[in-house]
């Protein structure tokens, strides 16, 4: 199973590969502006709870797609971009098993425990 969800993650990483190539930027933004979500993890400076609430925020797929969808809607390439990059990023955390975060600790994920066991 955990193999047919990686597989599904990298297709949706696909997709918003392919979504980008049809935005006008440069190839050299996609790389550097992927790991961006990830500033989402402040949160937890204050503590689990919040850290969670935020991190879960930003790396829901579903914010992503309105991002995406808005930026269509409205014709802004950039907030297209953002979108794309939101679903990318969460794509690609899920690839590597980093999943939406439980309230409890940072290493508790919807898709089970993270680091070493």
């Amino acid at each position: 199973m955990k193999n047919l969800l990686q597989l599904e993650e990298l297709g949706q990483f696909g997709l918003a590969v392919f979504l980008f190539t049809q935005l006008e930027f440069q190839w050299w933004l996609f790389p550097i502006c992927l790991l961006l979500p990830d500033v989402s993890m402040v949160g937890y400076l204050i503590n689990p709870k919040t850290g969670a609430r935020i991190y879960n925020f930003f790396h829901h797929k579903m914010l992503a797609i309105l991002v995406l969808i808005l930026g269509f809607w409205l014709k802004i390439s950039i907030v297209e971009f953002a979108g794309i990059i939101l679903f990318a990023h969460s794509a690609m955390d899920r690839i590597f098993g980093y999943g939406l975060k439980f309230e409890d600790d940072f290493k508790h994920t919807h898709l089970g425990s993270i680091g070493k066991k």
